[in-house]
């Protein structure tokens, strides 16, 4: 079985349009993890979105849970990394979007053997 058949894995908007900067905005986020999961906002999946707009970046982000008690801190934390990296006013979007293993990192989701 194809291992991107359930990937849910999200497509930001710069990699179309600022391709230079993601390699580096997703090894600064690797640097974000969630602390119940032990795993970074990369690896889950939950940074949903990047978009640059008039020299602003608008990072859409989901959580674990609604009521993460990290969530606050894992979204102010990925503003800051964000903002660092791309040298430029970072605005954070909460995602309703429920999170789900499919939306992992390739792989991750199988290692934790839910596919």
């Amino acid at each position: 079985m194809n291992e991107h058949s359930h990937s849910n894995a999200p497509t930001w908007d710069i990699e179309q349009t600022h391709p230079e900067v993601v390699d580096p905005l997703k090894n600064a986020l690797r640097e974000v993890t969630d602390p119940e999961i032990n795993l970074n906002v990369i690896q889950l999946g939950l940074i949903r979105n990047v978009t640059i707009q008039e020299q602003r970046a608008i990072i859409k982000m989901t959580l674990t849970t609604p009521f993460c008690p990290y969530g606050p801190a894992m979204l102010e934390t990925t503003r800051q990394k964000a903002e660092h990296v791309l040298q430029m006013e970072t605005q954070m979007e909460y995602s309703m979007e429920p999170w789900d293993f499919s939306m992992m990192e390739d792989g991750l989701a199988a290692d934790w053997g839910l596919f």
